[in-house]
């Protein structure tokens, strides 16, 4: 009985791509180009520019809508964003204490390190139990939100002298009673100086609250 033969087994020869895979430099390649940009987009990514350093504030100790005595020493190490307003208006008012509920809302993960704060600018109508009913009827949080009131001298000389902002004199007209001043809000860093105006609409409320958050941050990590 003659014995079967069997010839060698056809061997398939990898392809290009196989051999490459199969390479150790690839992976190696691979894993560099894989991390390499990530990595040198952070090392390369530039960091927001530093806000703008404007007035240092004077210390000042006003009442708050509690009857308490509140001010510097309070929001030392704190951001805060200062606001004027005063509780009998008509006007423009209104929707700016809406719009700080938006942004009281908005702070609720920082309440430990920042701060908002409502001067009145008619201090002979708004004394702290009429600040303390604004303060109810807007759903102000006490932790972040305060109320302040002082006396016509004190709190014209912290506007104008502290956060170079205008304020007028009462006047009535059409039975209407007003008292002109500043619309915008005001950032306060942790060491009282002014580090940003804003308008209080949806475009100004947005930069604030990212420049809140730098504030914020910077601090933290320094």
């Amino acid at each position: 009985m003659s014995a079967t033969v069997i010839g060698p087994a056809h061997i398939r020869k990898s392809n290009f791509i196989e051999k490459l895979v199969g390479s150790k430099l690839f992976w190696v390649l691979a894993c560099t180009l894989l991390f390499a940009y990530p990595i040198s987009k952070s090392v390369t990514r530039m960091l927001p520019a530093e806000l703008a350093l404007y007035n240092t504030l004077p210390d000042f100790r006003f009442t708050d809508e509690n009857g308490k005595s509140f001010g510097t020493n309070e929001l030392k190490g704190k951001v805060y964003i200062a606001n004027f307003m005063f509780t009998s208006c008509q006007t423009y008012c209104p929707k700016l204490l809406k719009q700080i509920q938006t942004v009281q809302h908005r702070m609720r993960g920082v309440i430990d390190r920042a701060a908002i704060v409502s001067f009145t600018v008619d201090p002979d109508t708004d004394t702290s139990t009429v600040l303390f009913a604004k303060a109810r009827e807007l759903n102000a949080n006490p932790v972040v939100w305060r109320f302040l009131t002082a006396t016509p001298k004190d709190v014209k000389n912290l506007l104008v002298d502290g956060f170079k902002v205008p304020i007028g004199e009462k006047q009535t007209a059409n039975n209407i009673m007003d008292v002109a001043h500043s619309n915008k809000l005001v950032l306060v860093d942790q060491d009282g100086v002014i580090r940003g105006y804003y308008e209080a609409d949806t475009k100004g409320i947005n930069q604030l609250m990212i420049d809140t958050g730098l504030l914020i941050n910077r601090k933290k990590k320094s």
